[in-house]
């Protein structure tokens, strides 16, 4: 049966018509979820599989073009596919339609693969910055070969499969004719170099796993979903490519008292129904400690007041945000007969005093004066 491509927009969640940028977000997010060093899910190895895939097309304009020209859906030509992978390579990789001569082999130099990690934060580390001790499973240049795979003493040869060139093509016909493919080697990989006495340490990989220490430094000012990026933290290259970088994601616990709305702070004061008529000095919890603040005589409920520099930090730059404490005036739910008389008297010298039996207010006699 012959395979279907696949929708390598529905893959990363995109529409057709997502900017580069989009498609580099909607990646990095997946990979980030996916990806077999912090998703345990045995299924997750195959999703990030088809996700890196979908994104080598889809971030490669030329690829991109000729699979939109092509689209989702269309029938690959009856040959075996060892994956998604050798699925795209297929159609996008270095061979073609139509006759279209192999683009040659692959070089061995690669650079590493990025790797990804997530950071919980409290309220304070986030505000103000702090300095992370993170392990990272990762890759290191195998010490024994150096890197090239080869058992040392030995060194790569030409593959005996394609001859050297990265490539094998298939034939196959279809409503169109017959399709020459050239697709990507499976024994060498596309480097046109075979390993004929691998390594023992690294079994010709050229790398080895290793679980590492990273220190990353986290400005102050971060939120959560914020990503930061370490150059070359990532998984050793291959026959000495540079490394890849490590994505760190953050994710800040939440604070009991505080809300962060951009890099301004909220939050409430609760000031008891005396207080707000006769004014008072309270004191306020803020990230740098307790502060006094100053309660007007006659302040109501909902009355917001401002401390200035007083919340998050900017992040990359001097200066920070303000803390903005919103007043809600206490009513007394009980009162003993005494608190009650002096309110009485209170409300008496302010002549609002209510008629026994029922309430009256200034509406309630307006209403009853109208004939």
């Amino acid at each position: 049966m012959s395979a279907r491509l696949p929708d390598l927009y529905a893959v990363l969640g995109v529409s057709s018509e997502a900017s580069d940028d989009e498609i580099r977000r909607a990646y990095r997010r997946l990979a980030r979820e996916y990806h077999p060093d912090v998703n345990g899910d045995p299924a997750a190895e195959h999703r990030f599989k088809e996700i890196s895939a979908a994104y080598q097309t889809l971030s490669d304009p030329a690829k991109r073009q000729q699979y939109d020209l092509f689209g989702s859906g269309q029938a690959a030509p009856d040959f075996a596919f060892t994956g998604l992978g050798d699925l795209f390579e297929a159609f996008f990789g270095g061979g073609g339609f139509g006759g279209r001569g192999p683009a040659g082999p692959r070089t061995r130099v690669r650079r590493g693969e990025d790797l990804y990690a997530a950071v919980s934060l409290t309220f304070e580390e986030a505000a103000f910055g702090v300095e992370r001790e993170l392990t990272v499973d990762s890759l290191e240049t195998c010490a024994r070969c150096s890197g090239t795979g080869a058992q040392p003493g030995t060194h790569p040869s030409r593959c005996t499969r394609c001859g050297g060139s990265g490539q094998v093509q298939d034939m196959a016909r279809s409503v169109f004719g017959t399709v020459v493919t050239a697709r990507t080697c499976g024994t060498c990989d596309g480097t046109g170099q075979e390993i004929a006495a691998p390594c023992p340490e690294c079994r010709g990989a050229g790398r080895v796993p290793k679980s590492q220490r990273v220190s990353v430094e986290i400005p102050a000012g971060v939120a959560s979903g914020t990503e930061l990026r370490v150059a070359e933290a990532g998984a050793a290259g291959r026959a000495g490519a540079p490394s890849g970088d490590l994505y760190v994601g953050i994710d800040v616990t939440p604070h009991p008292i505080f809300e962060r709305r951009g890099q301004d702070l909220v939050c409430s004061l609760r000031v008891p129904l005396t207080q707000a008529i006769l004014g008072t000095e309270v004191e306020v919890e803020t990230l740098d400690g307790p502060e006094t603040l100053r309660v007007e005589p006659g302040t109501g409920s909902g009355t917001v007041m401002r401390l200035r520099g007083r919340g998050i930090p900017h992040l990359g730059r001097r200066g920070r945000g303000d803390l903005y404490v919103t007043v809600q005036v206490e009513m007394p739910e009980k009162m003993s007969r005494k608190e009650r008389e002096l309110v009485e008297k209170l409300a008496e010298l302010r002549g609002e005093r209510p008629a026994k039996g029922r309430t009256r207010g200034r509406l309630g006699r307006l209403l009853s004066d109208r004939p």
